[in-house]
């Protein structure tokens, strides 16, 4: 079906203000400036698909972000277990987070400190948390904030055995403490929920593949 792309439009009602991709609606009555900021938008927020579907879901109230991430995956409790524990790697595939490490341990209590960013078209913000992890193993992990440039942050990764694989759940919510664009909050923050959750699904998988036992 042939699409009239100049009937789009930017789509910024009072009551959902940063809805997402779905606000980019219309662009006929908008500047070529708004046009092109819009396509951009679209080419920054898009990310490669996975192996496993993921759902996320993100809201928005007043300050704070609620956020929900699930999949289901080919792999063990064991597998999953060993990298969401793995603190000291996640920089190394989790996107935008540049340092994390293990600050302190006694038995299934944690302090792990992390840094990154998160990035919106040109803009950058920094993040720098530390973080109470308790852990329940293999099941859950809470993690929830002690210091950091955010006002609360709180979080559950959430590994349900089934027939056949996993499922792991992630949700949360966190306020920061430094200003986020009211036009596109929701969506930035579900782009970079969803790429972060993506990342840590595909290490999941990947070591599970690491682990399988060689075909004869």
């Amino acid at each position: 079906m042939k699409r009239n792309w100049r009937a789009w439009r930017w789509n910024a009602c009072s009551r959902c203000p940063d809805a997402g991709l779905a606000a980019l609606v219309s662009l006929h009555s908008c500047s070529p400036a708004m046009r092109h900021a819009a396509w951009l938008l679209v080419l920054v927020f898009a990310v490669p698909g996975a192996a496993a579907p993921i759902s996320v879901h993100t809201e928005r109230h007043g300050e704070r972000f609620d956020v929900q991430a699930a999949a289901e995956i080919d792999a063990d409790l064991s597998d999953a277990w060993t990298v969401l524990t793995d603190y000291d790697r996640l920089a190394q595939f989790i996107p935008g987070m540049l340092d994390s490490r293990v600050v302190s341990r006694e038995g299934t209590s944690v302090i792990v400190e992390q840094r990154g960013e998160a990035r919106l078209l040109f803009l950058k913000f920094p993040m720098q948390i530390r973080l109470a992890v308790l852990e329940y193993p293999p099941h859950r992990i809470e993690s929830q904030l002690i210091s950091g440039n955010f006002k609360q942050m709180h979080g559950i990764y959430h590994v349900d055995q089934l027939e056949s694989g996993l499922r792991l759940r992630y949700e949360g919510s966190f306020t920061p403490d430094f200003a986020i664009p009211l036009l596109v909050g929701t969506l930035m923050v579900r782009n970079l929920v969803e790429a972060r959750f993506r990342a840590m699904v595909l290490e999941i998988e990947s070591t599970r593949r690491r682990a399988a036992p060689a075909s004869p």
